[in-house]
């Protein structure tokens, strides 16, 4: 044989061993990616104790021949794979009640979800060749810190095979690591996220595969650590919301002690009773979809909630029944105002019945009120006796406005007459002429109602006038005012002189602020004598 017949035939022989070496490589690597937990053995792994042939990856089909029988004694028993942890459900929380969401804290923004890791490849034989062997008939020894384990037994394949079925058992574990570490960067929920790094732990320590564990273990370490504190996390924000929850439904406990506590006399039932019942509903929304308080809290705010609303109800019922009563009594009182009101309606004693009308009208504003329907019904009633009244009264008035219309005309001439008067010149026959005027003003008789006030209210106007020039002539008469104006021109002409003295005085000495003063207190005094000579000179 050629030496390079030997080498193409050393080539093929290699690529007869890689090839399917590759093809399981990329099998535990498509297992990796999709979170396989396991690979299962054939049935008669769990019969016999050790594990049977797997399906060729490569090849496709599986060993011609079963593995024959190991006697129990010998062989290294293979622990059968347990089914993969679960992965943790998404925990469903329950939607915030609408009385809390406003006083709820805002979310923090949503980290950005970290891209996922890449898989990381599946063991290669090498790789594997580095944890673990393979002797005798299929049995494979795990080397970890130094020592070796045995990890069971894969009779009837080839060592690399056998290698790498227990080396596919280790990626299985490390794929479900790799997946916790990327539902942890992207803040996953941590709900059984530990009890899975348990399982983990537990399926570590049986030592029934091949692989880096102390690697892995390591890991699982380090995201034990990272779903503490995502918890940590998760706990706070549990407790915010929390916290809002409860502020929210103690918010709605004391609004509800707030309304029962008004007084009944004062409160808006109407208004008062819708508030209480949409707060009763906002209750119901959080206790159903709201986050749980805990029952020591829910009890606690729902009894203060109940008892709330018990007061509040008797307070309302004993509102209304004492209501009840008082309506029936004003309604009694007013009924009686209406029959008094009813009589009088048909009087023709005008003066009398409009005064008792005015009594009556003052009783019903000083009475209670009845019910709004009740009242409005009584007061129609009164109203209609006092309209019956006036309306009478009016056309009567009108009758007598018709008789008295010519004496309108007689007054009008004599007010006419009295404004001659004005302005007073002649007291003495002002005098005269106003009298003269007031007797035939009192022979022309009355006027319309409607007129009265006019009319009356211009003869008084001149009355007034002449009244005023009366008084304004006693007083330029009055002897006492004119002594005491005669006393005051006496003694201001004395200062006067005095003043004028004393200013020649200081001008003979030269002394400037003697003559400014001097000068300053005659020229007041002389203002003051000018003004009571003009006085005195008008009652002259």
């Amino acid at each position: 044989m050629t030496d390079s017949q030997k080498s193409d035939e050393t080539t093929a022989d290699l690529t007869e061993v890689a090839a399917p070496v590759a093809d399981q490589a990329d099998a535990v690597q498509a297992t990796a990616e999709q979170a396989t937990v396991e690979t299962e053995a054939p049935a008669d792994v769990e019969q016999f104790g050790v594990a049977a042939p797997f399906e060729s990856d490569a090849a496709g089909t599986a060993p011609a021949e079963e593995p024959a029988a190991v006697d129990d004694s010998a062989a290294v028993q293979a622990p059968a794979e347990e089914a993969p942890a679960p992965a943790p459900a998404t925990a469903t929380r329950p939607a915030p009640s609408p009385a809390a969401f406003a006083a709820r804290p805002k979310p923090a923004a949503a980290a950005p979800v970290a891209a996922p890791a890449p898989v990381a490849s599946a063991t290669s034989l090498a790789e594997a060749a580095k944890w673990g062997r393979v002797e005798g008939d299929g049995h494979v020894f795990l080397t970890i810190d130094g020592d070796e384990h045995p990890v069971g037994q894969y009779p009837g394949v080839s060592n690399d095979e056998a290698l790498a079925y227990f080396a596919r058992k280790h990626d299985d574990i490390v794929a479900q690591v790799l997946l916790l570490e990327q539902r942890i960067s992207s803040k996953a929920p941590s709900t059984d996220m530990q009890k899975t790094v348990t399982h983990l732990r537990e399926q570590l320590a049986e030592r029934n595969m091949v692989g880096d564990l102390r690697s892995t273990e390591a890991r699982l370490d380090a995201v034990s650590v990272q779903i503490a504190d995502l918890e940590k996390v998760e706990k706070a924000e549990h407790d915010a919301v929390r916290s809002a929850e409860l502020a929210a439904r103690e918010a709605i406990v004391a609004e509800a002690e707030e309304i029962s506590g008004q007084d009944p006399a004062q409160i808006q039932w109407k208004t008062s009773s819708a508030r209480m019942n949409d707060l009763f509903e906002s209750w119901k929304t959080a206790q159903k979809g709201g986050i749980r308080l805990g029952r020591s809290n829910e009890d606690a705010l729902w009894k203060r909630f109940r008892a709330a609303r018990t007061v509040f109800d008797r307070h309302r019922r004993a509102y209304f029944s004492q209501l009840d009563s008082t309506n029936s009594a004003a309604k009694s009182a007013k009924e009686k105002l209406i029959t008094e009101a009813e009589a009088l309606s048909s009087s023709t004693d005008w003066g009398f019945a409009a005064g008792e009308y005015r009594r009556l009208m003052d009783e019903w504003k000083a009475s209670p009120r009845a019910s709004r329907k009740d009242d409005d019904a009584l007061w129609a009633r009164f109203r209609a006796a006092q309209d019956v009244f006036f309306t009478h009264r009016q056309a009567a008035n009108e009758e007598i406005d018709q008789e008295y219309a010519a004496n309108l005309t007689v007054k009008e001439t004599l007010l006419i007459e009295a404004n001659s008067i004005l302005p007073v010149k002649d007291l003495a026959a002002a005098k005269k002429a106003l009298q003269s005027v007031r007797d035939r003003w009192e022979e022309a008789g009355k006027v319309p109602r409607a007129d009265m006030g006019r009319i009356e209210a211009s003869l008084r106007k001149v009355e007034d006038a002449v009244r005023n020039a009366e008084e304004e002539n006693w007083q330029r008469s009055n002897p006492e005012t004119k002594a005491r104006t005669n006393s005051a021109l006496s003694q201001l002409e004395a200062a006067i002189s005095g003043l004028q003295d004393d200013l020649a005085k200081a001008e003979k000495a030269g002394d400037q602020r003697k003559i400014k003063g001097a000068r300053e207190a005659l020229e007041a005094r002389q203002a003051w004598l000018d003004q009571i000579q003009r006085s005195a000179s008008e009652l002259s």
